[in-house]
């Protein structure tokens, strides 16, 4: 068969489809891609022989360059005499619909990375993101949820062709399992002292990773050995730092920018905290538990498919700056408790695994 898969932006295909891509590719498909390139194409990607097509899609969806990329992927479509078109995230999902509409040739798979509209959602998601998506199932052959909230609003609301569940885009435990580190060069090499108390947050900077409650959280425990590694980027750095500064807790913050290294800094800390306001899964929490870390979490969203109170750690509203203070506080004092959580994790997260999720996606393929 031929495939186009199609993202609103490189960074999508380049961080969580590659594997995905290579399944197809050694089955015998040709499969290309489309996506506007934020980010330089992963070199996989053209290994495997993808032609890649640039389109100018914009996450802001009142930008008028999306209709001009609408266009060129419509072109690219019919041009390219695609069997199926497999889209993620929501711009390129809407324009692929509405340029498959009237293909009946063309098989339409959406992945859907996460609805914006679900239990607790702003009502503005729901007066624009669920209409959307309502209209626009009926021109979808394959609808794939990454989390069961959204799955079973899918199967129930939806006139998608079918629903499918699948856990996640495939958590690569392998690679988690045979990173090892020096635990004493690694907290040396980051400026953490040997006897501190380490909580990771992975995320960008902004509103919805929500990393302001833990940081207000640590200022509440009055706790000088805790320390709080962010790795990520984004718009509220100066925001974070200078709250950092106004609870005077600037010392115990540490925003670390982009790292290549998480997997080894979550080896190195004690817990991990995802206080995000929404999630469609959440690898980050996933990766971090494969590491064998306790974690803290929102109880929202798809975070509730393998954060559970009192098993993986400690559940949260994203708001509640003392649950998650509270959270920090019983697993500080109980390195016991911290390693039943983490081996438990290290368990619970088989199911998300990368063998498992292509296996249920070549499944989908071959139906």
């Amino acid at each position: 068969m031929k495939i186009l898969y199609v993202t609103t932006i490189s960074n999508t295909a380049n961080t969580f489809l590659v594997p995905h891509i290579r399944m197809l590719v050694e089955q015998g498909h040709q499969v290309d891609v489309a996506f506007n390139i934020k980010q330089d194409v992963n070199p996989d990607l053209l290994q495997l022989g993808c032609k890649v097509h640039e389109l100018e899609f914009q996450r802001s969806p009142l930008n008028r360059k999306n209709y001009s990329a609408y266009r060129k992927l419509k072109k690219v479509i019919k041009d390219g005499t695609y069997d199926i078109v497999h889209t993620h995230t929501p711009i390129a999902s809407a324009c692929v619909r509405m340029a498959c509409r009237a293909l009946k040739s063309v098989k339409v798979i959406y992945t859907a990375h996460g609805f914006h509209f679900f239990k607790g959602a702003p009502l503005k998601n729901w007066l624009i993101y669920y209409p959307i998506e309502k209209c626009l199932a009926k021109y979808t052959d394959v609808l794939i949820t990454i989390n069961k909230e959204d799955a079973e609003r899918a199967k129930k609301s939806f006139n998608a062709g079918r629903v499918e569940y699948i856990p996640g885009v495939g958590l690569n435990t392998e690679r988690i399992n045979n990173t090892h580190i020096n635990w004493l060069s690694k907290r040396k090499e980051l400026g953490i002292p040997h006897d501190a108390f380490v909580i990771i947050s992975i995320g960008e900077l902004n509103k919805n990773k929500n990393h302001e409650t833990v940081i207000r959280a640590i200022a509440k425990l009055g706790n000088p050995k805790v320390r709080y590694l962010v790795c990520g980027v984004g718009p509220l750095m100066e925001y974070l730092v200078n709250l950092s500064k106004e609870l005077g807790i600037e010392d115990q913050v540490k925003l670390l920018g982009y790292r290549g290294d998480v997997i080894e800094i979550c080896k190195m800390s004690n817990i991990f905290c995802f206080p995000s306001m929404r999630e469609g899964l959440g690898m980050a929490a996933l990766e971090a538990m494969a590491s064998g870390l306790p974690i803290i979490t929102s109880d929202v969203h798809g975070i509730v498919d393998y954060s559970l109170q009192g098993i993986t750690g400690y559940t949260c509203n994203p708001t509640d700056i003392d649950a998650f203070a509270q959270g920090i506080k019983e697993l500080s004092l109980n390195p016991e408790l911290c390693k039943r959580f983490g081996n438990t994790n290290m368990e619970a997260v088989k199911g998300f695994s990368l063998s498992n999720v292509l296996r249920q996606l070549k499944q989908i393929y071959g139906a």
